[in-house]
């Protein structure tokens, strides 16, 4: 049932950061007992997902859903506002949340739970949902410091030298991004005296025209205004991990447990590449020859670096947290394209990546369970030991890899199209390039991992390839892969949102008219 949003049940769109923070309550309160957390975490994760859901259905081509604290009119005051692209990535948050709690039951230890990992967990969900929700950008920081304190405590959760070290360099980055984010909002607050991304939009566009004078002497109002932006590009590029601002993410990625990097490689980068694209379409969109060529040249060496990086791997893990830092190149290559097809193809290839990369990441923790080790020249057997997880690796590889009809070849062949066809040759060529090495990438694991053969472990086949997992580990990768399989068959619903989002962004013009109510 479709329910029509009005004045009365606006406020629907608060609960995907209400329900997490109240869930913190009662995990504050019930911290002693590990079952009753585990219940409350779970039931929050799943009212998450059924809001996202509601939301989801009862966002039209026509509308912004959009909610005002304390009924200021904007640009006063604070709003959240939802549109299709922020609802499918809630709707993807809620998801993904859902999958990874029911796989927490497996691999997170009561020491991480007794010290609040429910905790810190439920407040990165809620500082997430606030990022794709916010409609201003001060908020939006608020939103991302919320997001990197809690992931901060979950990554030093069990106090092992490598995470701690891991977690310096993860810190020491993403303050130096929210310094530098804090700097450009100061800069753009004195010049526009708002904050609301719709009023800056406006706001902006006034003062570029405006040609009797300059804010600084002898300095062109636009080309202050495209330093400012590049301070919000800097400070996002580091979030979302790209060239050359990639460096945290390998670093930390591979030392907290494999569901804690399986959460992050969903929804983090994601975070700062969906800020990116909103900021970029909404509030800087007058200066496309510059802001497009920059994003272009980054997304190549973001492609071209990751997978390199992946290649000079052993650790699953590893392997695997520079291939996320490759496929935000592709999400670059769409935004810097800037048509709405290419934004459509941006946001297709993120859904993509949020269910590829997380299980891949959960197999290999299924991997981990078996051989207690992440190093590929160490793990041997798999494909005859244990043929179901082969199977399930298979799949989600091959999506990584673009093969097709998986999820990644729709991804890339309509990212790659949309390059053809805006006659950005080079970066297309580029982004078909790196698939292939993914793909070599990939094979590497498998060669080493799967298809060799040792007597190394033959007590595997005498235990049997569900020895030691529980059920919640198979249930949640099962579920995502088998999302997966479904959008494979039938890419042109995924296909027709991501569209419908890539026109929003586009056509940026509704949402302001919607939020200023003009």
């Amino acid at each position: 049932m479709i329910i029509p949003f009005n004045t009365n049940i606006d406020f629907i769109i608060v609960l995907p950061v209400i329900i997490p923070l109240i869930a913190v309550l009662f995990l504050i309160l019930f911290r002693n007992s590990l079952i009753i957390s585990r219940i409350i975490n779970i039931t929050s994760s799943i009212l998450i997902f059924f809001v996202s859901i509601i939301l989801f259905i009862n966002i039209d081509s026509e509308k912004i859903i959009y909610f005002s604290f304390g009924n200021w009119i904007a640009p006063f005051g604070i709003i959240f506002a939802m549109d299709m692209f922020s609802a499918i990535m809630v709707l993807m948050t809620g998801f993904m949340a859902l999958c990874i709690s029911i796989y927490f039951l497996s691999t997170i230890d009561s020491e991480r739970e007794k010290y609040g990992f429910y905790i810190f967990f439920q407040i990165m969900i809620a500082g997430v949902c606030g990022v794709f929700l916010t409609g201003d950008i001060f908020n939006l920081f608020v939103w991302f410091e919320l997001m990197l304190i809690s992931s901060f405590v979950l990554i030093v959760l069990g106090n092992e030298k490598c995470q701690l070290e891991g977690a310096v360099k993860y810190v020491t980055l993403n303050l130096l991004a929210s310094f530098i984010f804090l700097f450009g909002i100061g800069f753009l607050y004195s010049i526009t005296g708002t904050l609301n991304f719709a009023d800056l939009s406006q706001k902006i566009y006034y003062f570029i025209n405006q040609t009797e004078r300059s804010a600084i002497p002898g300095l062109d109002n636009r080309a202050l205004i495209n330093a400012i932006s590049m301070l919000f590009f800097v400070s996002f590029g580091i979030k979302a991990a790209i060239f050359p601002l990639f460096f945290w993410l390998p670093a930390s990625y591979h030392t907290p447990p494999i569901a804690v990097t399986a959460i992050f490689s969903a929804l983090l980068t994601k975070a700062g590449v969906y800020s990116m694209m909103r900021v970029f379409t909404v509030v800087f969109h007058f200066d496309l020859n510059f802001t497009s060529t920059v994003m272009i040249i980054l997304a190549g060496f973001t492609m071209v670096t990751g997978v390199l990086g992946a290649f000079a791997q052993s650790d699953i893990r590893r392997i695997l947290s520079f291939h996320i830092i490759s496929q935000i190149g592709y999400i670059l290559m769409g935004l810097g394209i800037y048509t709405e097809y290419s934004l459509a193809a941006a946001v297709f290839f993120m859904l993509h990546i949020i269910l590829t990369k997380t299980v891949l990441f959960m197999i290999a923790g299924w991997i981990y369970i078996k051989f207690k080790t992440y190093c590929i020249d160490n793990i041997s057997d798999i494909f005859k030991t244990m043929p179901f997880v082969s199977i399930l690796f298979l799949i989600s590889a091959g999506s990584l890899a673009g093969i097709p009809p998986l999820p990644g070849f729709w991804a890339k062949f309509i990212i790659i199209k949309a390059g053809f066809e805006s006659q950005n040759y080079v970066i297309s060529i580029i982004a078909i390039f790196v698939s292939l090495l993914t793909l070599f990438s990939m094979l590497k694991i498998w060669n080493n991992c799967f298809w060799k053969e040792t007597d190394a472990h033959p007590e595997l086949q005498k235990k049997g390839q569900f020895y030691n997992i529980k059920p919640s580990m198979v249930f949640s990768i099962l579920v995502i892969v088998i999302v997966m399989l479904i959008v494979s068959i039938y890419p042109e619903f995924m296909y027709y949102y991501s569209l419908k989002a890539g026109s929003y962004l586009m056509n940026f013009e509704t949402y302001i008219q919607i939020i200023l109510r003009n």
